[in-house]
């Protein structure tokens, strides 16, 4: 048998490698029980996420996100830079189609009927502007209150800081509670009694 670690010819009936001292027997059991009737697995390709449930894919998909490292402020910015972009294309076909238009008007070729119609067509451009800012909207907002409610979820809570925390005192404002005494508090008090030699 060869060792796997450094190539050396060994006898069948050592444990150990005389040279490295790579464990031999592991490597021998590890060869016999290798199943060489391997079953595709379909379970670990596209096909099955197709028939994934929605809760399964739900949980696929933040898994992959926690692998991948996009926590929830890296949605909220990826989502405000969408809405920032989807906004000013908008404005952009706005422009576009505005000018456009007013250009084939000033032509002369279009009757003014038709040409009403082709003054309004600028406001499709409106449409992605709103999309765009309803996305900023939801990052700056609401996603935001997620990623807060997340980060909380994820701070690891300690049983000690639930115990130390005062309890509320009571109702009735009136009643005197005394505050914690400093520890310089009765030193003050014998520095006016010291005796004279």
């Amino acid at each position: 048998m060869f060792c796997p670690r450094c190539g050396s010819n060994q006898s069948e009936d050592l444990k150990f490698c005389k040279l490295c001292g790579a464990n031999l027997e592991a490597v021998r059991r590890s060869v016999d029980s290798r199943d060489t009737g391997e079953k595709f697995d379909w379970s670990k390709t596209w096909v099955a996420e197709m028939f994934m449930s929605g809760e399964q894919a739900e949980i696929r998909k933040a898994e992959m996100e926690r692998r991948l490292g996009i926590t929830p402020e890296v949605k909220r910015y990826n989502e405000v830079k969408a809405g920032v972009i989807t906004s000013a294309v908008g404005i952009g076909v706005s422009i576009f189609l505005y000018f456009l238009m007013e250009g084939i008007i000033i032509g002369g070729t279009v009757p003014p009927e038709e040409a009403e119609i082709l003054r309004r067509i600028w406001i499709a451009g409106v449409i992605p502007f709103f999309v765009g800012l309803a996305l900023i909207v939801n990052g700056l907002i609401v996603s935001r209150k997620q990623a807060q409610i997340v980060r909380r979820a994820m701070e690891p809570r300690s049983l000690e800081t639930e115990a130390n925390r005062p309890a509320l005192g009571p109702a009735d404002t009136s009643e005197f509670i005394p505050t914690n005494l400093s520890v310089t508090e009765h030193t003050t008090k014998h520095l006016g009694k010291t005796q004279k030699p």
